[in-house]
């Protein structure tokens, strides 16, 4: 699906911009090398930290927060949600893992070196994504709105309204954080965009068409989602819900 016709799908309405909407740089993609995955893993949540990936997954009875091995896969530690709760996306704030619940309205607080439980927190809405941008949680929602939150209090700060071209764009994701931008999966589409956490603005969209199919990803269900970013050795992963395989990637053919 063109990625035009893709956020128009998206989009809430078809407000319009009174200014010339900004610049946006589009790119491709190269696979540097992939990964085992667990093709049981419906994830929502992914991030990199101190030579390891961290994932959450979701569905009742099934959702759980772990620490992989990038070579095998295969789960080191991890810790399961309650059964009744639906997981969602996590991040890291300091020696925490933050993580959200896609309708209970409830967040989670693990220790990051034993994903032991910290405690329990309550939010407004839906949680899709959660990532870091410098001291704000940013939540999204399924809607074209980004929250951003005090991670200690999850006491809301701002919000900003993801826009393409000047329109809203809905769907919005997992989140990561990578060199200052926000970069987001839109659900049920190919496309990552990265959006300018000051004015919610997308400035760059990359499109993963054909991972999909490399993956061997089956089902309604097996769409891409899942972004991690190794700042240190400068590695960008992706990945989607059951699929077998985990990428590195890095960018290609901008323009």
């Amino acid at each position: 699906m063109p990625f035009v016709l893709a956020l128009a799908l998206l989009a809430d309405s078809p407000a319009a911009t009174p200014a010339p909407p900004p610049r946006v740089e589009r790119c491709g993609y190269r696979i540097v090398q992939s990964f085992p995955h667990d093709p049981s893993s419906f994830t929502q949540g992914l991030f990199w930290h101190d030579g390891h990936l961290y994932e959450a997954t979701g569905q009742y009875g099934q959702s759980r927060v772990a620490r992989l091995d990038l070579k095998t896969g295969k789960a080191l530690v991890e810790t399961p949600l309650p059964s009744d709760q639906f997981g969602e996306g996590i991040t890291r704030w300091g020696d925490q893992i933050i993580g959200v619940t896609w309708k209970n309205g409830i967040g989670h607080r693990w220790r990051i070196r034993d994903l032991k439980p910290l405690g329990t927190f309550r939010y407004a809405g839906e949680g899709w994504g959660v990532t870091m941008v410098g001291k704000d949680l940013v939540l999204s929602d399924g809607t074209p709105q980004l929250r951003f939150l005090d991670p200690a209090t999850m006491v809301e700060r701002r919000r900003v309204t993801v826009r393409f071209a000047g329109r809203p764009v809905a769907m919005i994701n997992e989140l990561e954080t990578i060199d200052g931008r926000i970069w987001a999966n839109v659900w049920m589409t190919d496309f990552i965009v990265q959006i300018d956490p000051a004015t919610g603005d997308v400035a760059a969209i990359i499109d993963l068409s054909g991972l999909h199919a490399d993956a061997g990803a089956r089902g309604t269900d097996g769409v891409l989602n899942g972004i991690a970013w190794d700042a240190n050795a400068k590695r960008l992963f992706v990945t989607g819900k059951y699929w077998p395989k985990l990428y590195e990637i890095a960018l290609a053919n901008c323009r």
